[in-house]
């Protein structure tokens, strides 16, 4: 598997809306994962809104952020076939690296908390696992 990793374009959107769901991520395509929503969020993340490529087809995907005080690593996907060979980890450095130019120092990602195989895996790459209380408002449910 030759992965190739670059920025994600517009022109992926369908590629990572279908990765997402077959990673079982219940994409909110009415909402924040909108072709709108993402086009305006990677006009302010170009370059960290990442996806993996095997030839021509989206094998992974991870949507960096950051709030200038942290670097948020949101929606790291691998699709279930291509699993163990890296690319998760290949996704999540290269994020941090970019994120890293911009001046950032800290990276963090929230993890659902039966999700256990990703608390490993973040583990495994050096993040430390806390225990927090995730506090959220919505003005609409589909947000």
């Amino acid at each position: 598997m030759a992965i190739r990793i670059r920025p994600l374009r517009r022109s992926d959107y369908h590629a990572m809306i279908a990765l997402f769901q077959v990673c079982d991520m219940n994409p909110k395509t009415k909402g924040r994962d909108s072709l709108r929503s993402f086009t305006e969020q990677l006009r302010r993340n170009a370059d960290s809104y990442l996806g993996a490529f095997d030839g021509d087809r989206l094998v992974g995907t991870v949507l960096g952020t950051h709030d200038t005080r942290k670097g948020w690593i949101n929606r790291l996907a691998v699709d279930p076939r291509c699993r163990r060979h890296a690319i998760a980890a290949r996704l999540v450095r290269h994020c941090e690296l970019v994120l890293r130019k911009m001046g950032l120092e800290m990276f963090a990602a929230l993890i659902e908390p039966e999700n256990e195989a990703s608390a490993a895996f973040f583990q495994s790459q050096g993040y430390d696992i806390l225990p927090i209380i995730y506090a959220r408002k919505k003005r609409r449910e589909s947000v």
